[in-house]
């Protein structure tokens, strides 16, 4: 059987706030840790029948960048949630979420 593990690595500031996020992964192009300015994990716990959730970006981490960040994650969750059920609504109302927030964000950008 196949194993494969992945590596976050955070230094945080004095004030426990993300300065640095690396990653790595035995599976990724190229080796050693890769720089990112924001990870966002979710694992299910089994023990709750909840979702648990580490969210962490750094400084230099745009709003403009967050916002493209967590349109991507609903559509990447928009296939999964297709790919794993079948269930064409559920995926389609994630795909027309995303479809509505990049026109919010478009508009928001049209006003700058």
């Amino acid at each position: 059987m196949k194993e494969s593990e992945i590596q976050f690595k955070v230094q945080v500031d004095q004030n426990n706030l993300p300065k640095n996020i690396t990653w790595s992964a035995t599976d990724k192009e190229g080796e050693g840790l890769e720089s990112t300015k924001s990870i966002s994990l979710n694992v299910w716990d089994n023990l709750n029948q909840s979702t648990l959730r580490i969210d962490l970006w750094t400084e230099e981490m745009s709003v403009a960048e967050m916002k493209r960040f967590y349109i991507d994650v609903i559509g990447g969750m928009a296939q999964t949630i297709l790919t794993s059920t079948g269930d064409e609504y559920m995926s389609e109302e994630m795909k027309d979420l995303c479809d509505r927030l990049v026109r919010h964000v478009n508009e928001e950008n049209a006003k700058s």
